[in-house]
């Protein structure tokens, strides 16, 4: 997949092809040739690729993977400041610290709008099913773009001990 440099750097080149394009354009129209209307639309076709090459300069599109952590989905996202992840119940604390960090990692970006103090949330959760049919949603953690001033971090991570003692085979 390419990377957001290799974005940056296809950006050039289709801008300067954009250019010669649109002074081709210019020159049909000069010399009165019969195809220019359709060099207009090439032209502002090439222009909205350069945009956009241009615009998947800024944003990695490759996922960071954290030692340690494990597969997770995501089950509710806001596009604001709500995210919240599934896992399995058989997480152990290191594994749910590793994976708050690769989800905060993967989907705290700048564009992430946050409530009125400005903090977006990933909690993490499972669900434990118990005899009879019944299930319950088990909040396990959770994660914050809140630099960790004890440990110097850029997140917060904040386990939940009493609920993960609750996890089937935790010690």
């Amino acid at each position: 997949m390419p990377t957001p440099a290799e974005f940056f750097e296809a950006t050039k080149y289709m801008g300067i092809a954009t250019l010669v394009m649109g002074g081709l354009t210019l020159l049909t129209f000069a010399f009165g040739w019969g195809f220019r209307f359709r060099l207009v639309g090439v032209t502002g076709f090439m222009g909205v690729l350069t945009v956009g090459c241009f615009g998947l300069s800024f944003q990695p599109l490759v996922r960071t993977t954290v030692p340690g952590a494990i597969p997770f989905q995501t089950v509710y996202d806001s596009g604001g400041a709500q995210v919240v992840i599934k896992v399995p119940d058989t997480v152990t604390d290191s594994q749910l610290d590793a994976t708050l960090r690769q989800a905060a990692t993967n989907l705290f970006n700048p564009s992430r709008l946050g409530p009125q103090n400005g903090q977006a949330t990933i909690r993490a959760r499972t669900i434990l099913h118990e005899p009879g049919g019944r299930s319950h949603l088990l909040y396990l953690g959770q994660v914050q773009p809140v630099p960790n001033e004890a440990t110097g971090e850029a997140v917060t991570v904040t386990l939940q001990p009493d609920a993960l003692a609750q996890l089937p085979g935790h010690v």
